[in-house]
Order: C-alpha cells, then sequence, then structure tokens
C-alpha cells in the first residue's frame, strides 16, 4: 500500500537513488522548499544490502503532483554537485 501526504495524495515512486549521500541531499532541498516525500533504502540486513546492487541505493516516493518538481530538482544536483569550495 502507498503512503499517502497529508491532503491525501498518494505517494508514488519518482526517482532511484543512487546513495545514501544523494538520498540527504535530495531530502534536504526538498524540505526547504516544502514538497512532501519519502526516502527508501533497499538496504536489507538479512541479505547483507544485496538488492542495492540489483535496484541502486533506494527510491524517492512523492505525490504525483509534484512529479516535475521533483525530477527537475534531482537532475539540478546530479548535474551541478555541489563542490568543496562552496562548503567552505
Amino acid at each position: 500500500m502507498a503512503a499517502a501526504d497529508p491532503h491525501g495524495e498518494e505517494y508514488v515512486k519518482i526517482i532511484a537513488i543512487e546513495d545514501a549521500i544523494e538520498a540527504q541531499l535530495i531530502s534536504s532541498v526538498l524540505e526547504d522548499r516544502g514538497i512532501p516525500h519519502q526516502v527508501y533504502s533497499f538496504y536489507d540486513t538479512a541479505f547483507n544490502g544485496l538488492f542495492q546492487t540489483q535496484k541502486g541505493w533506494g527510491k524517492l516516493m512523492a505525490p504525483p503532483s509534484f512529479r516535475d518538481q521533483v525530477i527537475g530538482i534531482v537532475e539540478d544536483i546530479r548535474n551541478n554537485p555541489p563542490s568543496s569550495e562552496s562548503i567552505e
């Protein structure tokens, strides 16, 4: 069963997440912009992360009405990763 946001809209898979750092960065940007979302890791301790090698690190889910915004944000992050100079 899919989760639902406070407005009653069900969450759907929007994009695959490549790693934990990307998940944290994307989630932080989406929170700052008030976009409802959930990040799921495919890590399973019983299988020692086996599914992460097959499916990717995890997935990002959000209401379908936010799909274009989320994809735009993710593409921007992937195409313009933060540099160590921007942290200083």
